[in-house]
């Protein structure tokens, strides 16, 4: 009885496994590498109750399955800079894929904007840019009008950053 029960529960694991769920595992490893993606394999392994190379194969799957799609450094922006934090709320008068497209590129060309949403409301934007200082923000503002056409562009300076987390919820998946 006690090799069917594992049998069962073989067959459980690996048929989540293959359909791309998430176990508990999966998520726990999920919320070590994004808080800190230099984690060594080994330390990883013994926080989730894995071998090393049971943890590997695992850490690979969530890379294939998409779960996993980059590892970054995060930068001290004080050290880079780039302390100031703009947010801007844009409005347009144009809402046509060809004029998405222009904006689309319009930001993504100017580096010094880390985040652009589009947003539901009487408010089609939200850029955050960072900065050295508000002469900074003044030269970004003059490119980004410079190469697509606004209707209206209001920028609030952020002068305490509350929160700043980069690790998201991994329960939902």
């Amino acid at each position: 009885m006690h090799d069917l029960c594992n049998i069962f529960a073989y067959i459980a694991i690996t048929t989540q496994m293959e359909a791309g769920m998430l176990d508990d595992r999966d998520r726990k490893i999920l919320d070590l590498l994004q808080r800190d993606a230099e984690t060594p394999l080994s330390e990883l392994a013994e926080r989730v109750h894995l071998s090393a190379s049971a943890c590997s194969r695992r850490v690979q799957r969530l890379k294939d399955e998409g779960y996993i799609t980059r590892a970054v450094a995060v930068l001290d922006r004080q050290r880079m800079q780039v302390g100031a934090t703009i947010f801007c709320l844009v409005k347009t008068a144009h809402h046509n894929a060809d004029w998405l497209d222009r904006f689309r590129g319009a930001v993504a060309g100017i580096g010094e904007i880390v985040e652009c949403h589009r947003l539901a409301g009487n408010l089609d934007y939200i850029i955050k840019i960072v900065v050295r200082d508000v002469a900074h923000y003044d030269a970004i503002y003059k490119r980004l009008v410079s190469r697509i056409e606004l209707f209206d562009v209001s920028a609030y300076i952020s002068m305490e950053t509350l929160k700043d987390e980069m690790a998201i919820p991994t329960g939902y998946a």
